[in-house]
């Protein structure tokens, strides 16, 4: 007799809303379910949402941990950090959506490859075979946690489609420009375009993960439409929002945060409860929607719960010094 052992994410279908609950529920009782009510109805509509393609998604099988508890939709979209529109948590779903077309949206592969291309994303997301949910813990470096059901396809996906060659060795990834309809780009609160990079190994790593939906729905503006990084062992930062340029380079790029302030951000952004933030300690988290919008308090987990599966990747590496 085979016995399956469960991987250590793995999630039971009973705590994420179930694919026939996206299909067959009239669009009025979904909001509801998702407590967004009549308020939420651009979840059904292209306003706010980007690509499309893929969906309904399925959810996939081998993501799954039963401790966990997704976040409600609506904290997932409204509490989140997008300074292209904003610093304060409030302000990426109202800025986001004033007139910020995110499709059609061309994304370009690049750099050390051998097909080279510029694609739509909705024909992109075609290519890599659909979409499907997974549901990841998510960690900001600012010591908050969700749990959010992403959908999109897995980051080796886009890494075979460019056929790197040998000498490629990062993956370095770029956000838009758009200082007509993104105010925190025309106020300079950060260098951009946001720049962002990984290992080759890391990008091939089956957690990792291009999102372009939440909840079996495309991604809204405001949470990095149409097509974000998700590596759930590291911090929030690194996973970079609405990429318009994977490019294959030879040497390890400078992320966005490393150049603003280097003795705080470093290249893994892994996490680490053991290596505090020069500001404040990152031992614990709160944890939003649990308890009311700021949460209650849990001890974060090294690599955010998934050492088992990443830890091979920093073998050696002195993993305080290289944060």
């Amino acid at each position: 007799m085979l016995i399956r052992t469960p991987k250590a994410w793995e999630l039971p279908e009973s705590i994420v809303t179930p694919e026939r609950d996206y299909e067959l529920r009239p669009r009025r009782d979904f909001l509801k379910t998702l407590g967004l009510g009549l308020a939420g109805a651009a979840l059904g509509s292209r306003a706010g949402l980007a690509t499309t393609a893929g969906f309904p998604s399925k959810v996939n099988p081998d993501y799954r941990d039963p401790a966990l508890k997704p976040t409600p939709y609506e904290y997932i979209t409204s509490y989140n950090n997008f300074y292209e529109f904003g610093m304060d948590k409030a302000d990426p779903k109202p800025n986001a959506n004033k007139g910020w077309k995110t499709e059609p949206w061309t994304v370009e592969i690049a750099g050390l490859v051998n097909k080279p291309i510029k694609i739509e994303a909705n024909d992109l997301v075609e290519k890599m075979g659909g979409v499907e949910q997974r549901v990841y813990r998510f960690r900001c470096v600012e010591a908050w946690s969700m749990v959010i059901p992403w959908d999109g396809f897995p980051l080796a996906k886009l890494v075979a489609f460019a056929d790197p060659k040998p000498e490629a060795r990062f993956l370095r990834m770029t956000t838009f420009l758009d200082l007509k309809n993104a105010p925190g780009q025309r106020a300079g609160n950060l260098e951009y375009p946001y720049v962002e990079g990984l290992r080759l190994d890391e990008a091939n790593h089956e957690l990792a993960f291009i999102a372009t939906g939440i909840y079996g729905r495309a991604i809204p503006n405001q949470n990095g439409a149409p097509l974000r990084l998700v590596t759930p062992w590291k911090y929030g930062f690194k996973c970079v929002k609405s990429i318009v340029k994977f490019e294959f380079v030879a040497r390890q790029p400078r992320n966005t945060w490393n150049i603003m302030a280097a003795n705080e951000y470093g290249f893994y952004a892994n996490v680490n409860p053991n290596v505090d933030h020069p500001r404040w300690s990152q031992a614990s988290e709160r944890v939003i929607g649990g308890g009311g919008v700021l949460g209650s308090r849990q001890k974060t987990l090294l690599f955010n719960g998934y050492e088992k599966q990443v830890a091979g990747l920093y073998q050696g590496l002195d993993l305080k010094r290289n944060y």
